[in-house]
């Protein structure tokens, strides 16, 4: 039997799980999202992924606070000739495009912190539910990761003065060029560096994207990896979710409610990454993924806090609508 001192004892605060372990290993083992602390292997990677983390942290706080310049822009657009009512919405829409810009570099870093740890979490030197026992830290890092992008992506697609703030930032800049304005070195969003930020803003849910995209270019980056060590860490991860979410006996140990949304967006981030990186997705018949009792998890919660986390799996995922996918399946994601 393999030892398991590293592992804090399962108390009532703890986010501890037991799960099948897919690859059928003799035994099973517990997954600590919430306690987990780094082994000197895990140091190094830990660390660097922290400090993104740490960033995480304000970064929703300032997008939770973004109140976007919806008068000022109202007054322009009314006063087209009016100086001073144009710089004052200029005024106001700068620093917020600048708000815009800090987000978009630092889903760059997400990028990066994401490679990362898939490569802990992947290599060939043991296998992925091994991985995930003995390097619970970036574990619980890789969860935070994909709680921080669904939570990002919630918030944004329900504040339109992200969209309008950007826009009218890029009118008025093109507007500025043609008039040779010399405003675009005095301005941090340069014309080149707005036009990647459209793009990353124009999709409803930019920070998934951009962990699909690197959760895609890792696999195809790195060749010498059999696809099943990425695969197979993500579905143990929903797989882990599930359990704790529609287990009594486990659900009843999280200490408060956010624990319950915590693994509710990192059971649905895993899932749209498998989804993406699988040749055949997840909702084929064979999938690793138990589409259905994920679903109906997710369906057992107050509607109103798992809308956003339904939409996601209907319209960011690559396969729900091929014809592989269930009737069964398809007709509970259907919208009411």
């Amino acid at each position: 039997k393999r030892a398991r001192t590293h592992l804090p004892p399962c108390s009532v605060c703890s986010l501890a799980v037991l799960t099948r372990d897919i690859d059928n290993n003799a035994g099973n083992f517990f997954l600590d999202f919430e306690n987990a602390q780094p082994t000197e292997a895990e140091r190094k990677i830990w660390e660097q992924v922290n400090q993104v983390l740490m960033e995480a942290l304000a970064i929703l706080d300032d997008l939770q606070s973004y109140k976007g310049a919806g008068e000022e822009i109202r007054q322009a657009i009314q006063n087209p000739n009016a100086d001073r009512v144009q710089e004052r919405a200029w005024g106001a829409v700068v620093p917020l495009v600048g708000k815009l810009k800090k987000f978009y570099e630092f889903s760059l870093k997400l990028e990066g912190s994401l490679h990362g740890l898939l490569k802990a979490l992947t290599s060939a030197h043991c296998s992925p539910t091994q991985h995930l026992e003995q390097e619970q830290a970036l574990a619980r890092q890789f969860a935070e990761i994909l709680h921080f992008t669904l939570r990002f992506d919630e918030l944004k697609m329900t504040n339109p003065a992200i969209q309008n703030d950007f826009s009218y930032y890029r009118r008025t800049l093109n507007r500025m060029r043609i008039n040779n304005v010399a405003a675009e070195e005095e301005n941090e969003v340069n014309n080149e560096l707005a036009n990647r930020m459209s793009l990353f803003y124009a999709n409803a849910t930019p920070m998934l994207k951009t962990l699909s995209d690197a959760t895609t270019k890792f696999v195809s980056d790195n060749t010498d990896l059999p696809i099943e060590n990425t695969t197979d860490c993500l579905c143990t991860m929903a797989s882990v979710c599930k359990v704790m979410l529609e287990t009594p006996e486990y659900r009843s140990r999280f200490a408060n409610e956010d624990t319950v949304s915590f693994c509710l967006r990192v059971m649905v981030g895993v899932i749209i990454l498998y989804d993406y990186v699988h040749p055949a997705g997840a909702f084929v018949k064979s999938s690793k993924i138990d589409m259905k009792g994920c679903i109906k998890v997710l369906k057992d919660q107050p509607q109103s806090s798992v809308e956003g986390l339904l939409n996601a799996l209907r319209y960011t995922t690559k396969h729900l609508n091929d014809e592989t996918t269930s009737k069964q399946i398809k007709n509970m994601l259907q919208a009411n």
